[in-house]
């Protein structure tokens, strides 16, 4: 939530490459933001991660693995329904132009599912949703294990979620109906 909240003025927001991808696919945002936006979230995770190592004096990250009994297949699920419903409450608070007052709580709104995703999902595959969280740790901690379902699910969820918000619920703009004097009925 804090983390959208200081960064809502500034990039609308974007934490996640998913949910970047996610507004990109719904023509929210430019192809050449969209990789500046990847770009500084993928450096944010990667600086965030090392100064928690080096804070902890040098602990390696733990990274995100599957619970026992979890296979590839079912974590890529579970992380394309998290990120669909991230990115779904993104669009319905931050981007929906007809979000009216909701727009006030998008970091809060934001901030709630990430959390239930994150009780509902931790246990099972780690809850990763945000494909520059995951990278920053693997790469700090050098542990890869599973790592490709942690991109493709996401970019998948939030995709899906992206389209589906911006073409079948926002309604398309209709040109402005000119006032026409009422003229008398004929019958």
């Amino acid at each position: 939530m804090v983390a959208v909240s200081v960064a809502f003025n500034i990039s609308g927001g974007h934490v996640n490459p998913a949910v970047t991808f996610g507004a990109l696919l719904g023509g929210r945002i430019s192809l050449i933001r969209a990789v500046f936006y990847w770009a500084a979230q993928i450096l944010g995770a990667i600086v965030a991660t090392a100064l928690l190592r080096i804070t902890t004096g040098g602990m390696r990250p733990l990274g995100f693995s599957l619970a026992s009994g979890v296979s590839e297949w079912h974590a890529l699920l579970l992380e394309i329904i998290m990120t669909f419903g991230l990115m779904y409450t993104f669009y319905a608070t931050a981007l929906d132009p007809k979000r009216g007052y909701l727009g006030t709580i998008a970091p809060l709104a934001v901030g709630f599912i990430v959390g239930a995703n994150i009780l509902s999902g931790a246990p099972f595959d780690g809850a990763g949703m945000n494909p520059a969280r995951v990278f920053g740790v693997a790469l700090v901690g050098w542990r890869w294990s599973h790592h490709w379902l942690y991109w493709v699910g996401p970019f998948i969820g939030a995709g899906l979620a992206g389209l589906i918000y911006e073409f079948l619920l926002i309604q398309p703009e209709t040109a402005p109906h000119t006032h026409q004097p009422l003229a008398p009925e004929d019958y």
